[in-house]
């Protein structure tokens, strides 16, 4: 017997769901393609070194192993103030490091929980960037044509992957009543559009990104909840 109520059910609904599937099925591929294309162009022993792995690094770990370890499953709590101090002595190294490792993670744990990303990972997010002005920078220098260009495709794509990576914070830390409750949250932690407000607004926002999707891979190992500034 068929319930009735399905029988009822609209076919614009149907079409609807079924067009939102396609929607995220085409999204996540153009997301494994461009992690898969770019991580292509990374020299092999350098995929090596970051090469994720089940978790290892500890609440105990010294700082050291947690600033120079390769992105982890479930993610590594990475809080405020670890990230100041691996960026601020770096010149902000550190933290194109942690920009890799967080996106990768993300991108392997979506991949591992539902089979389908909707971020293009370490590779497909950080890469592009850096080939963008590595090849823009002095190609505008020089005068050559598409050398701006190039700068400023590469400033947008890393600015909406910011964006991106900002909805999806939100979308974990709210993920259910329990995450919330852990998290002292009732709805998503961060204001995604103000990643293109000028400082100090994006890098509130920013610091509040990195605390929070810390505190989600916390709860996620099952840690004791440390302070954080």
């Amino acid at each position: 017997i068929v319930p009735s109520a399905a029988v009822l059910k609209p076919s614009s609904s149907l079409y609807a769901g079924k067009s939102k599937d396609g929607e995220d099925n085409f999204i996540s591929d153009f997301c494994i393609g461009t992690n898969t294309f770019w991580k292509g162009l990374v020299m092999k022993p350098v995929r090596d070194l970051v090469e994720i792995r089940q978790a290892t690094i500890t609440p105990d770990s010294p700082i050291i192993d947690k600033l120079t370890s390769p992105p982890e499953l479930p993610g590594i709590p990475r809080p405020v103030w670890l990230t100041i101090l691996g960026s601020v002595p770096s010149g902000l190294l550190w933290y194109g490091y942690y920009k890799f490792s967080v996106e990768e993670e993300l991108f392997q744990y979506e991949l591992q929980q539902t089979g389908k990303v909707s971020g293009c990972g370490g590779y497909g997010t950080l890469f592009p960037f850096v080939y963008g002005i590595l090849i823009g920078f002095p190609a505008s220098f020089l005068h050559i044509p598409g050398g701006e260009f190039l700068v400023e495709a590469a400033g947008s794509w890393i600015l909406l992957g910011q964006i991106n990576l900002y909805h999806r914070v939100n979308e974990l830390c709210t993920e259910s009543e329990d995450m919330k409750s852990e998290l002292g949250l009732s709805e998503g932690p961060l204001v995604e559009w103000w990643a293109i407000l000028p400082p100090p607004l994006d890098v509130v926002v920013g610091l509040r990104q990195v605390h929070f999707l810390s505190e989600y891979w916390r709860v996620k190992r099952g840690c004791a909840k440390e302070d954080d500034i």
